[in-house]
């Protein structure tokens, strides 16, 4: 079997999910249109900052997470099989191939939020935190990659 990398993963995933803009979102929104918002995030980045109503569940347990009968199993998502999800992280890279792997599931109503929170964040779209709205120059500063030399790679 022959090695792809991550970008040709997300080309390959890019041909099966439909991606969403953060104002095709705002208009489902305004629309009140019954849709859920999915944030495969981890935990400690959820904490940070969300979508208003969106439902965290980690990319490493998504598969479980949509199944009945394991510890992760997350009632709401399985019951949303038929549900339009969007799925989102921070630069749509996680949710495309999230809901690549949904759709192999039979999520078949399955998206993925094309540039993420951080998209979202420039499109001057609310993230929420515990304490209320976040600020969107922190909200900016939080989004900015921070890869090390060493990430870099030779």
């Amino acid at each position: 079997m022959t090695a792809i990398t991550f970008n040709q993963l997300l080309k390959n995933a890019q041909h099966e999910v439909d991606e969403l803009f953060p104002w095709d979102v705002e208009e489902m929104i305004e629309a009140k249109e019954d849709f859920m918002i999915l944030d495969i995030r981890e935990p400690y980045e959820y904490r940070n900052m969300w979508i208003k109503g969106s439902l965290n569940v980690a990319r490493g347990v998504l598969e479980s997470a949509c199944e009945w009968g394991y510890d992760e199993t997350v009632p709401e998502l399985v019951r949303a099989r038929d549900k339009k999800i969007l799925v989102v992280c921070r630069s749509g890279n996680r949710s495309l191939l999230a809901a690549q792997t949904m759709k192999q599931m039979g999520f078949e109503h399955t998206h993925s939020l094309k540039t993420g929170l951080k998209g979202w964040n420039e499109y001057d779209l609310p993230l929420f935190n515990d304490d209320g709205e976040v600020d969107l120059e922190a909200a900016e500063a939080y989004h900015i990659p921070r890869v090390s030399d060493d990430q870099l790679g030779p």
